[in-house]
């Protein structure tokens, strides 16, 4: 069968997306790569912050609703997604006690205490940088206004968008 360099095949108008060597390092621009799917699941402020909470509590459980109140500005709705998706992947456990209303505990897995350490030195990373990537954003922001292109500048400013919702100098960043 013909391969493609991107390790594609050609199949009609579907892509076949070929597996990783077990030895092969991933390739973040494949769909199926390991750290793209990583980052995925884990990249969201939400799951940073459940883990950083859980991570503090272990080896004790965290009860929902005190999960809820070390993480603000989160929606119930958010959370429940969230512990959701860690329980799924492993990275957390839930148990129920058969009470009324039911009391929900959470704590991480090995494997989600495992995770504490690189998100720590992302945390690390984001405070020591975050003053620098606002002050970047604030002079690309002010010299796209100065050239009169509100279009452009509309797009840096839209939530979501470095700078738009960023931490202060001294500030923890809530990774």
């Amino acid at each position: 069968m013909e391969r493609r360099q991107d390790g594609t095949s050609p199949s009609g108008g579907e892509v076949e997306v070929t597996a990783l060597v077990d030895d092969a390092r991933g390739d973040l621009f494949d769909p199926a790569c390991p750290t793209r799917e990583l980052l995925d699941r884990i990249g969201s402020k939400w799951t940073s912050m459940a883990v950083k909470v859980l991570a503090e509590a272990a080896p004790q459980e965290v009860r929902f609703a005190e999960l809820r109140r070390r993480m603000p500005g989160v929606s119930q709705k958010m959370l429940s997604t969230t512990l959701q998706a860690l329980v799924r992947d492993g990275l957390a456990g839930r148990r129920v006690e058969p009470t009324v209303p039911p009391r929900v505990h959470y704590s991480l897995t090995r494997l989600g205490l495992s995770l504490e350490e690189p998100l720590a030195v992302l945390r690390a990373w984001a405070e020591e940088h975050m003053a620098e990537i606002d002050r970047a954003n604030r002079e690309a922001i002010d010299a796209i206004a100065s050239q009169g292109g509100s279009a452009d500048l509309d797009a840096l400013t839209a939530p979501g968008v470095s700078g738009a919702q960023s931490t202060s100098p001294g500030q923890p960043a809530n990774l």
